[in-house]
């Protein structure tokens, strides 16, 4: 535990509340995931314009860490976690009013800012209240635990579409900001000692610059980047194959992203099983060769065509593989700062989130769904191993 840090939550608590954090930003997308298709009918636009509500998730998602990091090292967890997802709650229910596309793109992009306080300031908590295999364990739970949401929430979404249609799914998204607010108020306690410099210009520059030059920091991160900003990336591609391609409805839709969160969540499961026994570093290996199996698996659409399991069985090998990534990288990313670990955990998110809006973006700039599916999450899958490689190298 951090010398400086207020008294430390349980374990359990902790995850949880960081569980519920992390959730925001996967649940805002995957609830929204099987609307894409019904919104280019509802505003009779084109399918590169709603590409642009998920784009701007995504750039509001990553650019306002770099922000909701530092200040949460500034002013303390809870005041920022109040703030951001409350901005979030809002913005959903602007998009729930939405009148024009250039509306909802617009709400998007405030969603984003507001979701991205919970990845900076989850990470952060923990870092402030544990540490070592203490840490990758809080990490793991909350990878289960964040399973679960993500996992429900295509089917969830599909079914509220087709039900009560397609903004029903912001409705939902505000009533889940709104109760993390509530929690928040009664369960947690503040972990960090806030520090002012981050407000100023030249304090901020120098957190980040004494983040940036950490060697360990920038690899760790950069596996991350790779690994689960791939499951950014992808999102912007699969709607568009599994229902206007393989015709899927959004329901079906939902109910087939089950393969990719179960995937994740079985991961995070067996390697909490497994972490018993092996110490979790060696299991990040074994999480590598799943995301490069996973990877191989999806060059094959180049030449196969599009199919469900085509499609999504190369997808869960993937996920399945985050999971043994994650937590520990996490971990070794965060582990250099007792101090600035808000700027650090935003840092990281950024990273992670640019890397998948870069290539969320490269791929509806090349405008063929399977071509970018094929391409561009097998280099995602490369990036992680050559950069775990120069991690080996420094640790």
């Amino acid at each position: 535990m951090s010398a400086h840090a207020a008294p430390a939550m349980s374990a359990r608590r902790v995850s949880l509340i960081g569980a519920l954090l992390v959730a925001v930003g996967p649940i805002a997308m995957s609830l929204y995931l099987p609307s894409m298709a019904e919104i280019v009918r509802a505003f009779d636009t084109t399918p590169a314009m709603v590409k642009l509500t998920l784009t701007l998730y995504f750039g509001g998602f990553a650019c306002a860490q770099l922000v909701a990091g530092p200040l949460s090292d500034a002013l303390g967890r809870r005041p920022v976690t109040f703030l951001f997802i409350g901005g979030f709650s809002a913005a959903s229910l602007l998009a729930l009013f939405a009148p024009t596309i250039e509306f909802l793109i617009a709400a998007r992009f405030l969603q984003g800012v507001g979701a991205s306080a919970g990845v900076a300031v989850s990470r952060a908590i923990v870092r402030d209240t544990f540490s070592g295999e203490d840490s990758v364990r809080i990490m793991n739970l909350i990878g289960i635990i964040l399973g679960l949401g993500p996992a429900l929430a295509p089917t969830i979404g599909g079914l509220m579409i087709t039900l009560a249609g397609w903004r029903s799914v912001f409705l939902l998204m505000a009533l889940f900001g709104m109760s993390i607010i509530l929690i928040i108020a009664l369960g947690t306690r503040e972990t960090a000692s806030p520090d002012r410099a981050p407000l100023r210009l030249r304090g901020l520059a120098s957190a980040y610059r004494v983040v940036l030059a950490d060697r360990q920091f920038l690899t760790a991160s950069l596996v991350i980047g790779g690994a689960v900003g791939a499951i950014y990336a992808e999102s912007t591609f699969l709607p568009f194959i599994l229902i206007d391609m393989v015709g899927l409805s959004p329901t079906q839709f939902g109910a087939g992203m089950l393969l990719h969160s179960g995937a994740f969540l079985t991961g995070s499961m067996l390697m909490r099983v497994l972490m018993a026994r092996v110490r979790s570093e060696k299991l990040v290996l074994v999480g590598l060769g799943f995301i490069l199996a996973g990877s191989l698996a999806m060059t094959l659409l180049l030449v196969w065509g599009p199919g469900f399991l085509r499609v999504m069985v190369p997808v869960a090998i993937y996920s399945f593989g985050i999971a043994f990534v994650m937590p520990s990288m996490t971990t070794a990313a965060l582990a250099p700062f007792s101090r600035n670990a808000g700027a650090a955990s935003a840092m990281m998110g950024f990273i992670q989130m640019g890397s998948g809006l870069l290539f969320g973006t490269i791929g509806a700039m090349i405008g063929a769904p399977i071509l970018a599916m094929g391409v561009l999450i097998p280099l995602m899958g490369a990036l992680a191993c050559v950069a775990y490689m120069f991690f080996r190298r420094i640790a």
